[in-house]
């Protein structure tokens, strides 16, 4: 029962810090500051981690990682952002991070 407790109070606060992160983002992004590409990493690290990835990795390096071992829904979220960014999750991997991959590829 203790470990639940200790695991809520984990989830309020990190809830807490993302809502805050947030509400900062907005009026930083407005302002053009470089501390909104910080919180949108921050933010992507932890979407991660809920998906059962890394919490220091983003989905894009995870994604990259996954569509060179042919996993279709990486291929596929890859495809996608390479519209937006060519090459996007190919220059996204952190090879450091997460599951590790041979980078001679």
């Amino acid at each position: 029962m203790r470990r639940r407790l200790i695991l809520l109070g984990l989830w309020l606060a990190a809830t807490l810090a993302a809502l805050l992160a947030l509400l900062w983002g907005l009026p930083a992004a407005l302002a053009g500051s470089p501390r909104t590409v910080r919180i949108a990493v921050g933010a992507d690290q932890t979407l991660n981690a809920a998906l059962g990835g890394s919490e220091d990795e983003t989905i894009s390096s995870r994604a990259g990682k996954g569509a060179r071992r042919g996993v279709w829904h990486w291929c596929l979220l890859c495809r996608v952002l390479d519209k937006i960014d060519p090459r996007h999750c190919q220059k996204s991997i952190e090879a450091d991070e997460g599951d590790t991959i041979a980078m001679d590829r």
